[in-house]
């Protein structure tokens, strides 16, 4: 395989308060996808899963998640505020979502503890990537499956557009969403061939990707 350049490791930081209430309004004008993800989640798992959300953010996803059936769901993030958050709406919700704080690259978690694991929209803000894919990899039990789904990093401005634009945003929303993708996220957006080099120093035993213009969605079997 071809030796691909990697982004350099980097220190981990997490979105808090301004930042993170902005997100977090911004993110909540997409419910339907976090639903529609939740239902199909929900029919790929057996009932009583263990499942953990990585960097699950206002934790929109492992609510919905909770809602559709008997899972122990565990929600891990960085961000302090986004912990508070989640869990205030996991409360308001009436549903049990335990949420944590902690680094993707080192989980406060013990190893062999989940049957699933989600990672939406987070792998390409991690500073070190490889080391979250082995923590991921190790708290997995064994049989388990992790999911990313990630911005690809050679996606186009012209699909960066027409994606923001179908995201149902209100105006301000809008434009502030396409700049972000523009000039932050698809800067640190990894390809298909980074992924693999990076999973190739992992433990995992298999992995299947299904690729949009956008992004993808990277499963991985331990």
């Amino acid at each position: 395989m071809t030796t691909l350049e990697m982004p350099r490791p980097r220190r981990d930081s997490g979105m808090e308060g301004v930042v993170a209430k902005w997100y977090a309004s911004n993110t909540a004008e997409m419910m339907n996808q976090y639903v529609e993800l939740a239902e199909r989640i929900a029919g790929q798992i057996a009932p009583s899963s263990a499942v953990l959300e990585v960097a699950p953010g206002p934790g929109y996803f492992s609510i919905e998640l909770a809602r559709r059936g008997c899972f122990s769901i565990t929600g891990l993030d960085l961000s302090h505020s986004f912990v508070a958050m989640a869990a205030k709406r996991a409360a308001q919700a009436g549903v049990s979502v335990r949420f944590v704080q902690g680094s993707a690259s080192n989980m406060p978690l013990q190893a062999n503890s989940f049957d699933f694991l989600l990672c939406r929209a987070a792998f390409k803000n991690f500073g070190q990537p490889v080391m979250a894919l082995n923590e991921m990899c190790r708290v997995l039990r064994p049989g388990g499956r992790a999911l990313i789904i990630d911005l690809k990093g050679d996606a186009s401005p012209r699909e960066i557009s027409r994606e923001v634009d179908a995201m149902g945003l209100t105006p301000v929303n809008r434009i502030l969403t396409r700049l972000a993708f523009r000039y932050f996220l698809l800067r640190r957006a990894y390809t298909r061939s980074q992924f693999e080099q990076m999973i190739a120093q992992t433990p995992f035993s298999r992995t299947e990707f299904v690729e949009s213009n956008l992004g993808f969605e990277i499963s991985m079997w331990k």
